[in-house]
């Protein structure tokens, strides 16, 4: 922790979903004096995120689902294409994505590789953001995967060529940040 940034009040704006809060502090400035400042802070947990692919086929795995706030804010039907992701509940990161790779997509993975993580709002939300990729065959398939009923996901899986999901980025089609930057890491990567 920064110690020259000290906390004067938090108070808990809202505990409904997740906890927003708002935070006053004091900051140092470049100059040498402090500036006292409050801003909200939306804390929802930590995550994982994944992108699968297959070599052979040169393709990659991606969901589409309902997301409110992409509809608020302009997205005329509120879907979304982006790449599996959840928020860690007790688990590791890595626990997370495969269990959250199951439930979604349907395919059991046999091995993941972390590639970094990301703050993906650090103005308003605390959530870092564990990025994995991930080959997948056919024999890994072992649902159809779409979502957890007790959690009213429902979650369309499909299957793009990574040109043909490189593209929806030039059009508008994809998004989402995450899904973004896992399509450029595996293209600038070459892995496809």
């Amino acid at each position: 922790m920064n110690k020259n940034v000290k906390i004067i009040n938090s108070e808990i704006l809202s505990n409904n979903w997740y906890t927003l809060k708002k935070v006053t502090y004091e900051f140092p400035k470049k100059d040498g004096t402090t500036s006292i400042q409050s801003r909200e802070a939306y804390d929802r947990g930590n995550g994982a995120t994944i992108l699968l692919y297959n070599k052979e086929k040169k393709s990659v795995i991606l969901t589409k689902q309902f997301r409110l706030p992409t509809f608020i804010n302009g997205n005329e039907s509120g879907m979304l294409i982006e790449a599996c992701a959840g928020l860690l509940e007790k688990e590791n990161a890595e626990e997370c994505i495969r269990r959250e790779t199951e439930e979604e997509t349907g395919y059991q993975l046999k091995n993941v590789k972390k590639i970094f993580e990301a703050y993906m709002s650090p103005g308003s939300v605390t959530e870092i953001l564990h990025f994995f990729i991930a080959e997948y065959t056919e024999e890994m398939k072992v649902t159809e995967g779409g979502g957890v009923a007790h959690e009213e996901e429902n979650i369309e899986v499909l299957e793009f060529q990574i040109k043909d999901a490189i593209n929806k980025i030039a059009t508008g089609e994809i998004k989402d940040a995450k899904t973004v930057m896992l399509l450029q890491y595996i293209k600038l990567n070459n892995i496809l």
